[in-house]
């Protein structure tokens, strides 16, 4: 006697996802980026898919290979790829080339309030948004990420030796800070607050500097590397990927030296490798190596639910739409979920 699965499809699945959209790409999720309430995702095949509430998702083909980094600017996807491709594509599918460079992959990409950035081996391209020409940020060594502060004013670049801090004064002149800490920065992040400057290394460690004094210190005891992380709450915590807990340094007051983290426990011994904040909320998105992604509340472990069974492919992806509606998950095996939130 055979049995037919198909009858019983939904056993193994949260309500999340049985009320979701799953989808076997097969290819990575590499990036993706909330614009609205729309979800843009990014893949290894240089596709792009699109999702929103009650349509059906788009698929375009953007880039001749892998989609390298995403983020939004306004209305507008920006993407880099290992093509050269630096892009602004539109959410209605049009898509429009900002540079080429040829052989040269486009690594990071970064915007605010129309102004664009993007990084190609050493050298940063800042386009300012009333001008056609790029300026040119020139560095020693391959730029490691990118990322503006609250209010643009200050852009961070991370690289070998640490983060060069560019800043434009109101008679349009670029001047650099460098904080120096050897080893290789990748990604780069300030505090909301701007009181902070965070990069991952390619070593197991986060590395910090307090910005109004310089001050710098490391975050450490990490088994992996760590790929993920993000501010909670303003500035309350940083969570971050790279143990089987994810781990919540907290930063308030006078940030987190010589204190404790919180570490948020899940089942099993998969590490934590993508980690997604929940907006406004003291409350984290964890995705693991074996694709299963839980929702936590940092002050409380016992309270958290699972997302996502596991894929047995690593979480490369998670982002919510603005409104707090809905989330898109994604893997390395191109394993996708796009589900609202809330029960209906």
């Amino acid at each position: 006697m055979t049995t037919d699965l198909n009858q019983f499809p939904q056993l193994d699945k949260t309500k999340f996802e049985q009320r979701g959209i799953q989808l076997e790409i097969g290819v990575p999720v590499t990036c993706a980026v909330s614009i609205g309430n729309y979800i843009a995702a990014g893949f290894g095949d240089g596709t792009i898919r699109i999702f929103s509430s009650g349509e059906k998702h788009k698929t375009l083909k953007a880039h001749k290979g892998v989609i390298l980094c995403m983020a939004k600017d306004g209305d507008n996807i920006l993407t880099g790829g290992d093509d050269g491709y630096f892009l602004k594509i539109s959410l209605n599918g049009e898509i429009n080339e900002v540079t080429n460079f040829g052989s040269r992959w486009v690594d990071h990409v970064a915007a605010h309030n129309g102004n664009l950035v993007c990084s190609s081996g050493k050298v940063v391209y800042y386009w300012d948004k009333n001008k056609k020409e790029p300026k040119s940020l020139n560095h020693d060594s391959t730029i490691g990420g990118l990322a503006f502060d609250a209010k643009g004013r200050r852009l961070a670049v991370s690289r070998y030796g640490g983060v060069t801090v560019w800043k434009k004064d109101y008679s349009n002149k670029w001047k650099s800070t460098k904080l120096d800490w050897k080893g290789s920065h990748n990604k780069v992040s300030f505090s909301p607050d701007g009181k902070y400057l965070v990069t991952s290394m390619q070593e197991n460690v986060l590395r910090c500097w307090r910005l109004k004094d310089k001050l710098d210190f490391a975050m450490s005891g990490y088994g992996s590397k760590v790929k993920s992380f993000a501010f909670i709450d303003d500035t309350s915590y940083l969570a971050t990927s790279g143990a089987i807990d994810a781990i919540c340094w907290p930063f308030d007051g006078e940030g987190p030296m010589g204190r404790t983290p919180i570490c948020v426990p899940y089942v099993g011994n998969n590490q934590v490798t993508f980690i997604e904040r929940f907006p406004d909320e003291k409350a984290i998105f964890a995705g693991l190596s074996d694709g299963s992604v839980f929702l936590s509340q940092i002050e409380n472990e016992n309270n958290t639910i699972i997302i996502r069974s596991f894929t047995g492919s690593e979480v490369s992806a998670i982002v919510m739409t603005d409104d707090k509606s809905s989330i898109f998950i994604g893997d390395m095996s191109g394993n996708t979920l796009w589900t609202s939130i809330w029960d209906q």
